[in-house]
């Protein structure tokens, strides 16, 4: 390895990084690196989210390529381009406090009719209830799960993780594995979806699940909309199961503008924005920078993606 990491940023004309290529490159270099052409790189920021064949046609052409630090935390759409004798890394754990952040001021919102409040021009009491005490299940073990059962402390929320791995989240009362689900739904006021996206994880919420849940309970996506069956959440809602839903991802996604979710009061839909990139660069051009000293120094690098599992 050379004592100055040479890197590449591509592609050029990406409109779907949430920093722009200058200040990756300004990250690149404060702590020491090159940013030089892709033929003479031997690491590679990649600043598009969904286009694997391009990344695949790219690497192909870049063989002394060894290290690729893609920009989002969610890779589901790159998977068929990951290529095992290579090392990725992704932005998992960057974003992780701001997306905790928006699912608390969606749950607050939602169980407290705030969005209904603001639209009424008359005095009419609505639907409440109260995140204090509430037994909360985060789908997902992750960065989020971390950073939303640390902020639900002062809720005095009694959380449980479900997860595909082994090993606890600091501060959530426990920590199951992922076909034991079934098990703690029926006991759960808020379910929130903050999981990778896998051939196991998609419709991990559908019918039976959202039955389970005990009438009341709100339910959270902040993870990919394939996650929840979307007809199955549409007739949960209709039948008046649920209290509600925070859904900043659906399926299909966009929303389509006459789509039954669009109806329900209680439902609240934002555009994938739990963390927009008003927020998410910073974070971004950190975890850059850390990974680039790291790959400099030949230190584990931050972030690595199981290739096989795919996140």
């Amino acid at each position: 390895m050379s004592p100055v990491p040479r890197l590449a940023v591509l592609p050029d004309g990406s409109d779907a990084r949430p920093v722009s290529l200058a200040g990756l490159t300004a990250a690149i270099e404060e702590v020491g690196g090159k940013v030089t052409s892709p033929d003479e790189a031997e690491g590679l920021i990649w600043t598009r989210w969904q286009d694997p064949a391009l990344l695949a046609a790219t690497l192909a052409g870049l063989p002394d390529v060894r290290w690729v630090q893609l920009v989002t935390a969610g890779i589901d759409r790159l998977v068929p381009a990951l290529d095992p004798s290579r090392v990725w890394t992704s932005a998992k754990g960057c974003y992780s406090r701001p997306i905790a952040e928006y699912t608390i001021a969606g749950l607050l919102a939602g169980m407290r009719s705030l969005p209904t409040y603001a639209r009424e021009r008359t005095w009419r009491e609505q639907p409440a209830r109260s995140l204090f005490g509430a037994d909360v299940t985060i789908i997902g073990g992750g960065g989020i799960a971390a950073a939303l059962t640390a902020m639900l402390g002062p809720f005095d929320c009694r959380v449980t993780v479900v997860r595909r791995g082994p090993g606890g989240v600091p501060g959530a009362a426990r920590t199951v594995r992922s076909d034991r689900l079934a098990e703690v739904v029926p006991g759960t006021a808020v379910l929130v979806v903050a999981a990778a996206l896998t051939p196991e994880t998609v419709g991990i919420v559908d019918a039976p699940t959202l039955a389970a849940l005990p009438a009341g309970a709100w339910l959270v996506n902040v993870a990919r909309g394939q996650h929840i069956v979307t007809d199955a959440l549409v007739s949960a809602l209709a039948e008046g199961h649920l209290g509600g839903a925070v859904l900043d991802v659906t399926d299909p996604e966009p929303l389509p503008a006459d789509h039954a979710l669009w109806g329900f009061d209680n439902c609240l839909i934002t555009p994938h924005v739990s963390c927009p990139a008003a927020l998410s660069g910073p974070y971004l051009l950190a975890r850059v920078r850390d990974n680039v000293e790291r790959f400099a120094n030949g230190r584990p690098l931050a972030g690595i993606v199981d290739v096989d599992a795919g996140y």
